[in-house]
């Protein structure tokens, strides 16, 4: 009886032991579990709000771009055509009636040609300039720009049926593209800017090449002083492609030109 009473007592302190440990084991997956949760619901708002300064920022240095594309173009084109038309008027000369035909007909040209210039440049104005034009015709129009400006030539090509990703991706790559575009023409001395758009049902692959000077990436990979402002605007266009889950990739040929390529998921789910 006493024997059996032991066994009795022996198994119930087992028991009991046994609970408490899957006890103890529950409350740590448990709390282990919180934790990560909480951890994984910062990291999350964390993205988040990276996401939307980044968002915020580029959404103002588009601006900034915009802005001083339109002072450009007022000055360097739009401007000049105006004092042309100017010109023309103060040299009419009623008496010349072939001459002064001539010049009515060149200035209303002129006139008209910097009402379109003008009406193109106020669309720039537009907070939702990407979103409203879409990107084709957002790169097109830097393109333009950049022509006109002189100096340059370049070229735009599409392929593939044309669609809009979100228009948070859209700002962002449009963004990398105006960097880019401003790295060419700062630095690359080239004579030609080709992009390419490549729209594939999976993704969207797009490309920015130039047939300038190039240069050599060793220094982007290490801590060297070489050209900072330069080598820290192709990290910020690496890290802002990385935010809306794109890839981003520059190769570059000494005396050849460079290649950005940008690859866009297509149905990415951003923050």
């Amino acid at each position: 009886m006493q024997k059996e009473s032991s066994e009795i007592v022996i198994t119930v302190i087992a028991v009991t032991i046994t609970m408490l440990l899957l006890g103890a084991l529950m409350v740590s997956f448990l709390y282990l579990y919180r934790k990560r949760y909480h951890r994984h619901i910062g990291e999350k708002e964390q993205l988040r709000l990276s996401y939307e300064r980044e968002l915020l920022k580029a959404q103002l240095e588009i601006q900034e771009q915009t802005f001083i594309n339109i002072s450009q173009e007022i000055h360097d084109n739009i401007g000049q055509m105006l004092s042309l038309a100017k010109l023309n008027l103060s040299t009419m000369d009623p008496s010349l009636p072939a001459t002064l035909e001539q010049k009515i007909g060149d200035t209303k040209q002129l006139v008209g040609r910097a009402i379109h210039d003008l009406r193109n440049l106020s669309h720039g104005l537009n907070t939702d300039y990407v979103t409203d034009l879409g990107l084709v015709k957002a790169i097109g129009r830097e393109l333009e720009i950049i022509q006109r400006s002189g100096g340059l030539e370049t070229e735009l090509i599409t392929e593939g049926l044309v669609y809009s990703i979100d228009k948070q991706s859209e700002l962002i790559v449009f963004r990398i593209v105006q960097e880019s575009l401003n790295n060419i023409v700062k630095h690359a001395g080239s004579q030609k800017i080709i992009i390419h758009l490549l729209y594939r049902p999976e993704k969207l692959l797009l490309s920015i090449r130039d047939n300038g000077k190039g240069f050599d990436l060793t220094p982007l990979s290490d801590n060297s002083d070489f050209n900072a402002s330069f080598g820290l605007g192709i990290k910020n266009m690496h890290n802002r492609a990385h935010l809306i889950g794109a890839g981003f990739l520059i190769s570059s040929t000494l005396d050849e030109g460079t290649c950005v390529t940008i690859t866009v998921p297509v149905g990415h789910n951003t923050i």
